[in-house]
């Protein structure tokens, strides 16, 4: 999952910046409006947690932005405007869901999950590949109904590849979806996270390489 934090406060953004990457998500982070529109023109987000009051261009216009780019990207409004009036006046402009400061750290991350969790196509809760099976929700995957001990990166580049359906996904999509913009996209490592995934999935192999098309979960 890719998140965009846009907060101008400096301190709390790095705050929950830093937090969510403990929790295992690839998150960019700036400081205005301004900034925040250009990263949106080159990058895709799942969420963008944004404050209203910003400097440059308003969170409020950042957000009528996304809605008419039709990105994709779910927006949760973080902000001091915590209000009843200021809840459907920030729903209304069309964000999708609204939190106000000061909030629960752990609040947040569950919101930034279930806002994730709302793609334009319709997935099931649980997504399932012959004897592979993981839950978004609850950060699990299975196979022959054995846990696997994934990492945070290992478990988002398996959560990619099986919402494709068995379809190929491209290793740039695969870094531009797990990795933050830290990445170098001549880096070795979506390679090697395929790799760690084979050897934890064990046999037989349900990962393939299409070549020039990328990587595939489903039966050889």
């Amino acid at each position: 999952m890719r998140v965009l934090v846009v907060e101008d406060f400096e301190i709390l953004a790095q705050t929950v910046a830093n937090g969510l990457r403990r929790e295992g998500l690839a998150v960019d982070l700036v400081l205005d409006g301004v900034e925040a529109l250009e990263r949106l023109a080159v990058n895709r987000y799942d969420v963008v947690v944004l404050d209203r009051d910003l400097p440059g261009v308003s969170g409020d216009d950042v957000c009528r932005h996304i809605v008419k780019a039709q990105s994709g990207s779910r927006v949760l409004m973080l902000t001091a405007s915590g209000g009843v009036r200021d809840r459907i006046e920030g729903l209304g402009i069309g964000a999708d869901d609204y939190l106000g400061k000061p909030f629960d750290f752990d609040e947040l991350v569950a919101r930034i999950r279930a806002l994730a969790r709302r793609p334009t196509t319709i997935l099931p809760p649980v997504l399932t590949i012959g004897d592979l099976t993981l839950d978004p929700a609850r950060r699990t995957a299975d196979r022959g109904g054995h846990r696997l001990d994934l990492s945070p990166r290992e478990f988002g580049v398996l959560e990619c590849l099986m919402e494709a359906g068995g379809r190929p996904v491209s290793a740039e999509t695969l870094l531009d979806r797990v990795w933050d913009e830290a990445a170098d996209p001549f880096t070795t490592a979506v390679k090697t996270a395929i790799r760690r995934l084979r050897a934890r999935l064990g046999d037989p192999p349900i990962i393939h390489t299409v070549r020039e098309a990328g990587y595939r979960v489903g039966p050889a």
